[in-house]
């Protein structure tokens, strides 16, 4: 008999996923699109956002992507109804993973899928409304092809990753060219050197 790893609420939204782009998308006309992952490794994720007012009124998304990914993604789907593009910016995959209840280590790094869509998708609306760039002042891309930023090497640094396969299993950092890992392993040492 298989056990099964995920908390209920994983299930849940795994077996019932909310906010899920069923039609192309013209049939939900977004004010912000974002777009992340990478196909060949076998994660990609759409996020389409409507926003009034600076406020996240509704969502739909799409993703090639595991069960951790998909119950992430829902769930951050319902988070972010009714929150400000600031607020919703600002939310990471821990606490994603903290509301479903936990996921498997070997899973925590699909539930950047959601999160890294969302950003890109605000990012997009922050262009279209001539503030580009708002809220990203303070990070620095290390990986172009994930959109995985020095932010979040920190965040799954101070989470226990304390090797490049560590970061990969947190961000899935490299695992399509492979040609951020200097810069990764960098980052790595002034972690160490800052956090002990």
């Amino acid at each position: 008999m298989t056990t099964w790893l995920y908390s209920d609420t994983v299930k849940e939204h795994f077996v019932n996923p909310k906010n899920v782009l069923m039609d192309d998308e013209s049939a939900f006309p977004a004010d912000a699109r974002g777009e992340t992952g990478n196909i060949r490794c076998g994660d990609q994720m759409l996020m389409l956002l409507k926003i009034e007012n600076d406020m996240i009124v509704d969502v739909r998304w799409k993703t090639y992507g595991c069960a951790s990914a998909i119950a992430s993604t829902s769930m951050l789907s319902e988070t972010i109804k009714g929150m400000s593009i600031a607020d919703a910016y600002r939310i990471k995959p821990q606490d994603l993973v903290e509301k479903l209840g936990g996921l498997p280590e070997n899973k925590i790094h699909c539930s950047v899928l959601g999160d890294k869509a969302l950003r890109a998708a605000i990012d997009d609306y922050l262009a279209k409304t001539g503030r580009e760039g708002l809220f990203k002042e303070e990070e620095v891309t290390i990986c172009n092809c994930l959109s995985i930023t020095d932010k979040d090497l920190e965040t799954a640094f101070r989470n226990g990753a304390r090797s490049w396969e560590d970061f990969q299993a947190a961000t899935k950092i490299g695992t399509v060219c492979g040609s951020c890992k200097a810069k990764a392993l960098e980052l790595l040492h002034e972690f160490e050197h800052l956090y002990g």
